[in-house]
């Protein structure tokens, strides 16, 4: 994970990445929730169930390259084939897929296992007290 971003962006742009995640988590987490609540067809339950799960994890921040590249590619097939929601479809998937790009931010569990850690040594001692 470390190898797809140099740094895990802190500051405003950290809480901006914060802000699309939640946003972009919670839509899928909701319209999964709506689209299960019906008696859908399997397919619509299994596309349901997935973008429920990566809403989570999206939310969460953790493995977000993979799971912002697999909820754009979700989402646009849904564009191609429901043709209903169109823009819903389009925002949602690109959002997600520029997620994948730009990494989850400073405040998710990517950062946390993944991101840089600092190490402290402890101080030397000297090798002149024992003679």
């Amino acid at each position: 994970m470390r190898r797809l971003y140099s740094t895990f962006a802190g500051g405003w742009p950290g809480i901006g990445l914060l802000l699309l995640r939640l946003v972009v988590g919670t839509a899928m987490i909701v319209r999964a929730g709506v689209a299960l609540w019906i008696d859908p067809p399997i397919r619509t339950e299994i596309t349901g169930a997935f973008l429920a799960l990566f809403g989570i994890l999206l939310i969460s921040g953790l493995w977000t390259p993979i799971v912002g590249t697999l909820a754009a590619l979700i989402e646009f097939w849904q564009l191609l084939v429901l043709r209903a929601d169109v823009w819903i479809f389009l925002l949602l998937g690109t959002i997600a897929g520029a997620l994948a790009m730009l990494g989850p931010g400073l405040w998710s569990i990517d950062a946390y296992l993944f991101g840089w850690k600092r190490v402290e040594a402890p101080p030397r001692r000297s090798n002149l007290t024992s003679l």
